[in-house]
């Protein structure tokens, strides 16, 4: 029995990867989600955040995610998030910016809608300049 499983990660406009991996820790709704080889079939919801997996040849791979959601199903994993970005895609300097313009934007009066939103957009800035440190690591 092989202890990898296919796994393809899929952006709205793009296959980002398609291979074996040992193992794949994604951002749930209730927390990080782990998938392994052989897991139960399984649907589950993604939240912005970062995904951290291994491939078979055991090289740890990092990226940041927006909403979406990841399927288990015969020893194969499917991701679709709107958005995946390898650290190395990631503009740090529009990053930061993106961060400051949304905590500016949180410090002022909205509506609820608007709040969440703000709170969205700071925190996808935030795990793409996580992302981008972790690999310099």
């Amino acid at each position: 029995m092989t202890d990898t499983f296919g796994l393809e990660i899929y952006a709205s406009n793009k296959l980002v990867y398609a291979g074996r991996a040992r193992k794949l820790v994604l951002p749930a709704v209730d927390g990080e989600q782990a998938l392994l080889a052989h897991h139960a079939n399984i649907v589950a919801a993604v939240v912005p955040g970062e995904i951290r997996f291994e491939s078979e040849d055991g090289v740890q791979s990092i990226m940041a995610v927006s909403n979406g959601f990841v399927e288990m199903v015969n020893n194969r994993a499917k991701l679709f998030c709107l958005t995946v970005e390898r650290p190395e895609e990631i503009d740090i300097r529009r990053a930061e910016e993106a961060r400051e313009r949304a905590e500016e934007q949180l410090r002022q009066k909205q509506s609820i809608q608007e709040y969440h939103m703000n709170q969205m957009a700071l925190a996808r800035a935030m795990t793409r300049l996580r992302v981008t440190r972790k690999q310099d690591v």
